[in-house]
C-alpha cells in the first residue's frame, strides 16, 4: 500500500519590512526545513516601509497547499492589506486562507512547526496565536 504525501499548511510572512519578512521567514525555514511551504513579502514598490495587496496575493500563491495558508503579520496595514488580499481570492480559496493574530516571528515559527506535523489550518492559527507571547 502506498502512502500519499502529507500536504501542510503553508506559512506566509508579511512585513512592513523586506528585511524584517526575509529575516523571519529564514529563521522558519532553519527551524523547519522545507517541510512546509513559506513564502515572504515585505516593504513597496520602491523599497521603502509597506505592504502592497498584490505582493501579499503573489506570497500566498506561492505557499499555498490544499491545506490552506496562514498569515503572520508586522503591524495593522500589514494586517488590514492581507485581509483585503484574502477577499480578493476565489472563494474556494478563501476559506482556506487564515490571517493570524500572533506575533510575526514567534507566530510565524510556531505555526510551521505545527504545520511540519501535519496539523489542520485552524489547529496551526490556534497554535500560534496561543503559544506565541503577546
Amino acid at each position: 500500500m502506498t502512502r500519499k504525501p502529507q500536504v501542510n499548511v503553508g506559512v506566509v510572512i508579511v512585513s512592513h519590512s523586506s528585511k524584517v519578512a526575509e529575516g523571519a521567514a529564514d529563521m522558519v525555514r532553519q527551524m523547519v526545513g522545507e517541510a512546509v511551504p513559506l513564502a515572504f513579502t515585505g516593504g513597496n514598490a520602491d523599497g521603502g516601509l509597506g505592504t502592497d495587496v498584490a505582493a501579499i496575493l503573489a506570497a500566498i500563491d506561492r505557499a499555498w497547499t490544499p491545506a490552506g495558508v496562514v498569515i503572520l503579520v508586522d503591524l495593522g496595514g500589514a494586517e488590514t492589506n492581507s485581509e483585503m488580499a484574502v477577499e480578493m481570492l476565489d472563494e474556494a480559496r478563501r476559506g482556506r486562507v487564515s490571517v493570524c493574530n500572533a506575533p510575526i516571528v514567534e507566530g510565524a515559527v510556531i505555526a510551521a512547526t505545527e504545520a511540519s506535523g501535519g496539523s489542520p489550518l485552524e489547529m496551526v492559527k490556534r497554535m500560534a496565536e496561543e503559544l506565541s507571547p503577546q
